[in-house]
């Protein structure tokens, strides 16, 4: 990829561009993704990855549904509210992220627990 083509999604190859459709950036701002690695992890639209869209609760997100043993009705149910919770504040997060007003420093991004855990490593 060349820097002025943009992030695409390697599921659908379609361009991912905002930073609130990213995959990339949601699993980084709740602590999955090491921020070392952030620059070469692929990308994908949250949507593309559904198994940790299904887990977004909000309104301005279309929930996804899963079938299979990955689906949230064959999952814990503390592992699901814990995980819905997560998520669904990372998601919150980007959407705070896109209205900034210019750039910040990506250390920025992560949650505050995320931050903690980047920083303890």
């Amino acid at each position: 990829m060349k820097c002025d083509e943009g992030y695409r999604c390697d599921v659908c190859g379609q361009d991912v561009t905002s930073i609130v459709e990213s995959d990339l950036y949601l699993r980084y701002v709740i602590g999955e993704l090491d921020p070392e690695t952030l620059h070469t992890a692929a990308e994908r639209h949250i949507r593309c990855n559904p198994v940790l869209a299904q887990f977004i609760d909000d309104q301005r997100f279309e929930p996804v549904v899963i079938d299979g043993p990955m689906a949230l009705a064959h999952l814990d149910g503390e592992f699901v509210a814990q995980r819905r919770q997560l998520v669904s504040r990372g998601y919150r997060r980007l959407r705070e992220i896109a209205d900034w007003p210019g750039d910040r420093d990506l250390t920025e991004y992560p949650l505050p627990e995320a931050i903690r855990h980047y920083r303890s490593q």
